[in-house]
């Protein structure tokens, strides 16, 4: 199940609107029975349905597993110093092609990971 912020991220993106931090115009809270959203400051946007919310679930758990998998290959990557290391060794034996090794090495963390 996607998480409250998820789906009223995408409420918002789908209404052309952001989420502003610094002046905390929407606040969710949780009471011990799930989230909710308490406070919708929005210009121009009504706070959304339950049935709007509900209707970003789909996506919602779509963005939420991308974001993971984004994650997961982030950290998978080898550190950005050693891939370039490991660039500067391919080209100096011509092997900027897919036979280096830092092209196996991110087509694993990639093949591990697929986007789907």
């Amino acid at each position: 199940m996607a998480m409250l912020y998820t789906k009223v991220k995408l409420y918002l993106e789908a209404n052309s609107k952001t989420w502003d931090a610094e002046e905390n115009n929407i606040k969710l809270e949780n009471e011990g029975s799930g989230d909710f959203i308490s406070s919708w400051n929005v210009s121009g946007l009504d706070k959304p349905t339950d049935s709007q919310i509900a209707s970003y679930e789909t996506a919602g758990n779509t963005a939420e597993s991308l974001f993971d998998i984004l994650e997961t290959r982030r950290i998978s990557y080898p550190d950005l110093r050693e891939q370039l290391d490991l660039l500067y060794k391919d080209m100096a034996a011509d092997k900027g092609d897919k036979t280096g090794e830092w092209f196996k090495a991110v087509k694993k963390v990639k093949d591990d990971n697929p986007k789907e």
